[in-house]
């Protein structure tokens, strides 16, 4: 997943708020490679198939930070009352005397719509619904609690993550693909295996402070992604929709009112990342590949 350098990042002890797609998939990965993990969940049959793993899970409201943690990452989002770990658990995560690291996970929508114009990370965020005005809030309040106790804090903005289990393959064997035509509208997003290389990659080069776009090089129209997954699966694609925000749900439509390209230079230039999934394409494809025959 990542060029041979970062295979000097030690094992150590991470902490994860929110087992959930990606904190799971990044706890069993680092597991695998001696770390000792454990974090939470609201799901205790989720903390039931972690345990078994031998990643140890407890349910957030209850949960307490095990001695010895040297590196923490939040996949959990903020609410109206704001950052539920910061809010609960930031006077016990300040007090970990080991810590060296802390990674939140954010969303490439605190930059609002650009007009299909590329953003970076030098780009003022300027959210434009109320999820992520509170992403924007959050991100706020983990950079200075990091500062205010000397913890080095990074943030990654993340695109829309799929991987096994989660991904265009899944929605078109359900049958509820579709493929909407609006033209010149694209998508970024990244394969969840990229996103715990460009983690890896930060906690071997910590910066604090740090803000990171997380994306892979193509960004690419939803109903493409789509066809190419009706293709590998030989299905029949779905026909092609007329873009009508009228029809959609409230949720839908903030995903398509807003059109921007996200540049991912940081993550390869500084966390000198190369990404194993380039594209969507390599990513369906590596997903289809391993899945275990029926």
């Amino acid at each position: 997943m990542t060029a041979p350098h970062h295979s000097s990042l030690q094992p150590g002890n991470l902490f994860c708020f929110g087992l959930g797609f990606t904190g799971a998939r990044l706890a069993r990965t680092l597991s695998v490679e001696g770390w000792q993990t454990s974090g939470t969940s609201r799901d205790k049959a989720v903390l039931k198939r972690l345990r078994a793993d031998g990643i140890t899970g407890e349910l957030l409201e209850t949960t307490k930070i095990p001695s010895g943690t040297t590196h923490i990452v939040s996949t959990i989002p903020p609410d109206e009352t704001g950052d539920p770990v910061l809010l609960r658990h930031s006077a016990a995560i300040a007090d970990v005397p080991d810590l060296t690291w802390i990674g939140y996970l954010s969303t490439t929508g605190v930059y609002g719509d650009r007009g299909g114009a590329t953003v970076c990370e030098k780009d003022d965020p300027a959210p434009s619904n109320a999820r992520s005005h509170r992403r924007f809030a959050a991100e706020k309040a983990w950079l200075k609690f990091g500062k205010k106790h000397g913890i080095s804090v990074q943030i990654f903005r993340l695109a829309g993550i799929y991987g096994p289990g989660r991904n265009a393959l899944e929605s078109v064997r359900a049958r509820t693909a579709k493929r909407i035509n609006k033209p010149g509208h694209l998508f970024s997003r990244i394969h969840v295996d990229d996103i715990i290389a460009v983690l890896k990659a930060s906690m071997l080069r910590p910066r604090a402070g740090a803000i990171y776009n997380v994306c892979d090089d193509e960004a690419a129209a939803p109903a493409d992604v789509t066809l190419h997954a009706c293709r590998l699966l030989g299905i029949e694609p779905p026909h092609l929709e007329k873009f009508d925000a009228n029809a959609m749900s409230p949720m839908a439509r903030s995903f398509w009112a807003e059109n921007r390209l996200i540049s991912n230079a940081l993550i390869k230039q500084e966390l000198r990342v190369t990404l194993h999934y380039p594209d969507y394409r390599a990513g369906l494809t590596a997903i289809l590949e391993d899945e275990p025959p029926k």
